[in-house]
């Protein structure tokens, strides 16, 4: 289980030990995660924390373009920036390099109505804090 709070929203998410094992680890190896969220700028519905260069040592692992409002995505690096991309709503993964694919470790369970609300706080408001607790 993962503790998510995003603005003034607390959200709790399932990670997804079965079908991206390795990503999970390597996530687990940052928390506590304190930072800060951003609108993302070429996938939709979705806002994202960039890390830069950070190496983790991950591939492709349960990986897609389409997540769905609160399947949380990391993205290994490679074409882009790593970076967590955190849907709110339709999201088409990309960056200026094209699509991407990100691999899917966390998916909301509760909190998901809050979902669109924090998306319109990021989109109009700006960066907001964010942390991640095991």
């Amino acid at each position: 289980m993962l503790r998510i709070k995003a603005a003034k929203y607390s959200f709790t998410a399932r990670l997804e030990e079965s079908s991206a094992p390795r990503t999970v680890a390597a996530f687990r190896t940052l928390l506590p995660l304190r930072s800060k969220i951003i609108q993302a700028r070429w996938s939709g519905e979705a806002a994202w924390i960039p890390f830069g260069d950070l190496e983790l040592g991950l591939g492709p692992e349960n990986a897609t373009s389409y997540p769905a409002a609160g399947q949380i995505l990391l993205y290994p690096g490679g074409l882009s920036e790593t970076e967590i991309l955190f849907p709110y709503g339709a999201t088409c993964f990309g960056s200026k390099m094209g699509q991407l694919a990100g691999n899917h470790f966390a998916t909301i369970t509760e909190g998901a109505e809050n979902l669109k609300e924090l998306g319109r706080i990021i989109l109009w408001e700006g960066a907001q804090e964010i942390a991640f607790e095991a």
